[in-house]
């Protein structure tokens, strides 16, 4: 028996966008604007292609607030002022803002609409940050913070964050990432820096990575201590950024949904090497939206 095709299927016929025997462009134009308010950002841009009156639901005001967190008035500087909501949406995916008194900034995944952040190096947990032989505080003006943390020398490496997880997402894979400047690193190529993410009193996912430039590395190890084993695949080194930080990934997080009160944590430790090691500055460590292609 021939099988018909799903109702489901689109199809256009004469200028009419069609679903099963349903014109889709007869519909009243509340209904269209409904209907593409439940799907995505990217999805109202390519809807919006299909017909005049679909172009006109998907550049409406009532998609794109659909698209914006809630509460998300409260996050706008009054200083700022947006022609649409669309607008309002790509300037939140483009330009992060400060929360939090400058301690995080927020932002949104352009593709998806969903929250991403960063903690500044003031929100984490930084072992000896307070010792100013150890560490320092700067203020440089490629950084999105008023301040960042310098790293001067320390045998005991040791950064901890934690953000409540009813802040991200739902039904959201997260991925974290360490991000730092290395232009004048040393000591951090001798033992790899033990990274994890995961819900705070459960092991969570795990991540190792030198955080000093693969082209810096010292090769003449043996010199100063017993040779280590040449880093596997699984072993990273830092990457570039489009902003010219570079990043380590932490490790890996799907929010349900189904947790309110719990926090999530992310660390950065060496403690085991004991050599020193320093020179690095740190801009912080971001929760960032993964969206599958």
């Amino acid at each position: 028996m021939k099988t018909e095709v799903s109702g489901m299927e689109e199809r256009k016929v004469k200028g009419e966008v069609m679903c099963g025997t349903l014109d889709l462009t007869a519909l009243p134009l509340d209904c269209v604007t409904l209907i593409i308010s439940l799907t995505s950002p990217r999805d109202a841009c390519r809807l919006s292609l299909v017909s005049t009156a679909f172009n006109s639901a998907a550049e409406s005001d009532a998609v794109w607030e659909s698209f914006l967190p809630s509460q998300y008035q409260e996050l706008i500087p009054s200083s700022l002022s947006f022609s649409s909501k669309k607008q309002l949406y790509l300037s939140l995916c483009e330009n992060p803002l400060l929360i939090e008194a400058g301690r995080k900034s927020f932002w949104l995944e352009r593709v998806s609409g969903k929250k991403c952040y960063m903690l500044s190096p003031r929100d984490l947990s930084i072992i000896w940050s307070d010792t100013p032989d150890y560490w320092r505080w700067v203020s440089i003006p490629e950084a999105r913070f008023d301040e960042v943390a310098e790293l001067l020398h320390v045998c005991w490496f040791e950064i901890r964050g934690r953000i409540s997880i009813s802040m991200l997402s739902p039904m959201t894979h997260y991925k974290a990432y360490l991000v730092f400047q290395a232009d004048n690193v040393y000591g951090f190529d001798y033992h790899p820096v033990n990274l994890s993410v995961g819900v705070v009193g459960t092991e969570g996912s795990k991540r190792s990575a030198y955080l000093q430039p693969k082209k810096g590395r010292r090769r003449l190890y043996s010199q100063i201590r017993e040779e280590q084993p040449t880093p596997g695949d699984d072993v990273q080194f830092p990457k570039a950024r489009v902003d010219r930080w570079l990043e380590v990934e932490m490790g890996e997080f799907f929010n349900e949904g189904c947790v309110d009160d719990g926090e999530l944590e992310m660390s950065a430790v060496e403690i085991e090497g004991g050599n020193w090691k320093g020179s690095l500055i740190f801009q912080g460590i971001e929760i960032r939206a993964i969206t599958p292609n």
